[in-house]
């Protein structure tokens, strides 16, 4: 892996303060200052500032995310972050994100080539919400979420929309864009008054109340793997 990945992996730094540490000469690798375009193997020394960095195991974490917590490593604001309701050691932090009014189904891990897959868009990976909403929307504004809606950004793709009761929907869907869940049902008429994501790539929450967590078995990682 990439020498910047493996400082992020081993709990020392992002990858962007990484790249900062191996352009300022404090990385070796094998002896040798690393460059941004090292590869680390499984028999290499790597040291920062003359001490040896050792891997740290992968670790998949399932929480609960409670409403009022940002989804970050650190926020400038002293808010409740996702990543201090979780053991610190090794350290994870989240894939993708979730408003911080909005509660439900969050990934954190240490694995940055399965959290880059799971992130990003091409790989299309399923999650649902479950909406409540002003109102009582209709069945013509569910056709339009199936269709797909125009925002000011693109048209998103279709998605899979039912109502389970008054003023409460569920959004089945394959994209991630910024509050996109809020935009689309604004766009078709009930504002979003409360957003919960009850599923991701397969994980749900069941047995975990808000604000607590589970390591994946597994069975599961390897799901997401092959997924």
């Amino acid at each position: 892996m990439r020498l910047n990945a493996f400082l992020a992996r081993a709990g020392v730094a992002s990858r962007r303060r990484a790249d900062e540490l191996i352009k300022a000469g404090r990385v070796n690798v094998n002896g040798e200052p690393g460059q941004l375009n090292t590869v680390v193997g499984a028999h290499d020394r790597v040291e920062v500032d003359g001490r040896e960095v050792t891997r740290q195991r992968l670790r998949y974490v399932l929480l609960h995310k409670p409403a009022g917590v940002v989804t970050t490593a650190r926020d400038p604001h002293r808010r409740p972050t996702v990543v201090e309701l979780v053991p610190d050691a090794p350290r994870v932090v989240p894939v993708g994100r979730l408003d911080a009014d909005t509660t439900g189904v969050l990934l954190l891990t240490n694995d940055g080539q399965l959290a880059h897959r799971l992130a990003h868009p091409r790989y299309g990976v399923e999650k649902t919400y479950v909406a409540e909403v002003e109102g009582d929307p209709d069945e013509d504004a569910l056709q339009r979420l199936r269709d797909g809606v125009e925002l000011d950004d693109s048209r998103t793709a279709p998605a899979r929309a039912r109502r389970l009761g008054p003023s409460r929907v569920e959004l089945v869907l394959h994209g991630g864009r910024k509050h996109q869940v809020k935009r689309m049902l604004a766009a078709v008429g009930p504002p979003v008054t409360g957003l919960h994501r009850s599923a991701y790539a397969g994980l749900t929450l069941v047995g975990l109340e808000p604000g607590r967590w589970r390591e994946l078995e597994p069975h599961e990682v390897e799901r997401l793997r092959a997924g």
